[in-house]
């Protein structure tokens, strides 16, 4: 796979009058990592690609200044030690989380979490502004996918709680009586690094 930015944003081919592009349905037809991208931007999701850790790090300390988040809610040490270089204080009660994901949903933009993540705790009882850190080889096509390469993994202890943000725009009106009570929607910035 070539690199995933250069296929995201690389230049695009001028098309000239005479040629006829069938665009009936343009998102069906798009690469499976630029179709995620594409339908989690739509849904409100700030993307940010990375081609090295120094870059994850950079935009990490753009986005906390950018909002003026002073701490952050962390439960991986990997995570935790990249917070430290940059000098951000680790707390519980802090306005965002700072995390990893399990699986990045190609059908629908969504980002799929477990206990490995969440632990017992609700999607619901954390912070409305995620941060989620994750890789190039995430990417399932869709929800039974992810749900298999779970089971995959962790064959000898499969997690519980698993969930998905599946809108990331916590404020918008949903007058939609299907979404009444659904609480799965976070001001989500997704960080990711090449890693293919």
């Amino acid at each position: 796979m070539n690199s995933f930015f250069s296929k995201f944003f690389g230049k695009k081919k001028k098309q000239t009058e005479a040629e006829e592009v069938p665009k009936q349905n343009p998102v069906s037809d798009m690469e499976p990592d630029e179709r995620f991208v594409h339908l989690f931007r739509r849904k409100g999701g700030k993307f940010l690609y990375c081609e090295n850790q120094l870059e994850v790090l950079e935009y990490l300390q753009m986005i906390l200044e950018e909002n003026t988040w002073e701490s952050v809610y962390c439960t991986y040490d990997e995570l935790k030690n990249d917070l430290r270089s940059i000098d951000v204080p680790i707390t519980n009660d802090a306005p965002v989380f700072y995390t990893k994901c399990e699986n990045l949903i190609v059908e629908d933009g969504s980002i799929l979490f477990s206990s490995n993540q969440l632990g017992e705790k609700r999607l619901n009882t954390y912070p409305e502004n995620f941060i989620v850190f994750a890789r190039t080889h995430q990417f399932a096509m869709n929800k039974d996918e992810g749900l298999r390469l779970i089971k995959f993994r962790f064959k000898d202890k499969i997690p519980s709680n698993i969930s998905a943000v599946t809108d990331y725009m916590p404020h918008k009106e949903d007058t939609h009586f299907l979404n009444y009570g659904k609480m799965n929607s976070k001001n989500l910035y997704l960080i990711l690094l090449e890693d293919l």
